[in-house]
């Protein structure tokens, strides 16, 4: 949940999100389809507060979370309730954009939400104060880093990975994308996409979506334990929602 890129290619659409979390939390159940009020709903689920870090619904709306709003803010427990769960009630609703401005933050931890919908991306942050909600040109690739761990200057390098990666692709295929984000760096193991700091905190799992119009795949490396999972989504055609 702390590295993230949207990827446009021709009548494909590429999300991919690096989780790096602290050496002590719960092993994540890979992606696998869960049945809600609303319709299927599949994510890697959270081994210890039961909710997600991406996940996408039969409607063709996707949620990719990142931890930290805008700065890096120090954390303030108990909270209301894990940023991974708020992404599962927001994913939830037929217009997660516009209920995101409607649903009850207080005492939530902050975060930032990419929302991909039929044509259209978004991006939701929550600073522990306000809510800051826009639309985002859709037609072009973006990266985000993580706020709690990244320096503004570390953001920027990442950055420049990105739009160098990009320029040297002719083709890109979803195999192409979790390459980018396993092996992309400076060999400074705080910083690259894969990282790792002293064993506290590092890169636990990839998860990496292929959309198509009418289906896509998700797959999931988890690092810890070397094995990959696959898991095909088919959109419901009565169920297309836009953001």
């Amino acid at each position: 949940m702390c590295t993230v890129t949207y990827i446009p290619h021709h009548e494909k659409v590429f999300l991919a999100s690096n989780r790096d979390e602290k050496h002590w939390r719960s092993a994540a159940i890979p992606p696998r389809e869960y049945e809600f009020p609303s319709g299927k709903i599949y994510f890697p689920r959270d081994g210890d507060a039961g909710g997600s870090w991406i996940a996408v619904h039969e409607n063709r709306n996707v949620i990719v979370l990142l931890n930290g709003g805008w700065e890096k803010h120090i954390p303030d427990p108990p909270y209301e309730k894990s940023r991974g769960v708020v992404l599962l009630d927001l994913i939830q609703t037929p217009r997660p954009f516009d209920h995101f401005r409607s649903y009850n933050l207080e005492n939530i931890e902050p975060f930032t939400l990419v929302m991909r919908g039929t044509g259209q991306l978004a991006e939701c942050r929550w600073d522990g104060e306000r809510k800051h909600a826009k639309k985002l040109d859709a037609s072009l690739p973006h990266i985000w880093s993580s706020v709690t761990l990244y320096s503004k200057q570390v953001v920027a390098k990442r950055e420049a990975w990105f739009e160098e990666w990009l320029k040297s692709q002719t083709g890109i295929t979803l195999d192409d994308v979790l390459h980018f984000h396993q092996f992309t760096g400076d060999g400074d193991q705080h910083n690259d996409l894969l990282m790792n700091r002293d064993g506290q905190v590092y890169t636990v799992s990839i998860t990496g979506m292929e959309i198509t119009p009418d289906h896509a795949e998700i797959k999931y490396i988890d690092l810890q334990t070397q094995q990959t999972a696959v898991q095909q989504v088919s959109f419901t055609p009565e169920r297309i929602r836009h953001l």
